[in-house]
């Protein structure tokens, strides 16, 4: 891969980082995810994905999220897809008790992909939110309704450049992913800019089906008078049919 070509996939995908090096909380924690997308035919297919996410220094299960889609395909490398996705929120008050709070998202997005160079892929997903958050276990009048917006970009960089079609072997990712409210954002952290999402991975393309990675993702949270950084090692299953 030429020199520009890098340099163009390191601006997109992490211009939106952060220029703040230091939060004022710091954290430690966990995710695990399994990607599934299987296509039903030439337009239609649907995908799911589940993640587990541990709380600070991986002390106790704070989120299990569950989110299915149904897929149309304009073309192999446009797709649009309508899906729905169930929050649980664990936590504990200062006096140590447990809490949840239920989450419901209706979401739509639609993703693009294209090749830079010769076998790095290069995908762009546009995603709106309508989330719809429930009572905590410690407060009775906290639900609302709110929307949010999401940029996500990622690259996949196999080790092997001598393949137009990347089938198996290893391989680099490389993502980012900034979220911004578009309404109710008083209710969020009463700020335009939510979060942001940058990682990168090393994974192994078992076939053309499968893929399996670990990786480092840095999640910068805004508050509304603070901000924290969570630093999350991430394993992830994909499968695609």
């Amino acid at each position: 891969m030429q020199l520009k070509q890098k340099l163009v996939i390191l601006v997109v995908l992490f211009f939106t980082v952060p220029a703040k090096l230091f939060a004022q909380d710091n954290q430690f924690s966990g995710w695990a995810a399994v990607f599934h997308s299987q296509k039903l035919s030439e337009h239609w297919g649907y995908s799911f994905d589940g993640q587990l996410r541990s709380h600070d220094e991986i002390s106790y299960l704070k989120h299990i999220l569950l989110r299915p889609s149904a897929n149309y395909y304009f073309a192999k490398n446009k797709v649009g897809a309508l899906g729905y996705a169930y929050v649980a929120t664990y936590g504990r008050t200062p006096a140590g008790d447990q809490t949840f709070r239920p989450e419901h998202r209706i979401w739509q997005q639609y993703t693009y992909s294209h090749k830079v160079g010769k076998n790095v892929v290069l995908a762009h997903r546009f995603r709106l939110e309508q989330r719809f958050l429930g009572n905590t276990a410690a407060t009775k009048n906290d639900q609302y309704f709110a929307q949010r917006l999401r940029y996500f970009a990622r690259a996949v960089v196999p080790f092997k450049k001598d393949s137009v079609a990347f089938t198996k072997g290893p391989f680099f990712a490389l993502q980012n992913e900034v979220f911004v409210n578009v309404q109710n954002k008083n209710k969020v952290n009463k700020h335009f800019f939510d979060q942001n999402r940058a990682y990168v991975a090393f994974g192994y393309r078992i076939n053309k089906m499968i893929d399996v990675e670990t990786g480092y993702l840095n999640q910068y949270i805004k508050q509304a008078e603070a901000y924290t950084i969570n630093h999350v090692a991430q394993v992830a299953l994909y499968t695609r049919f």
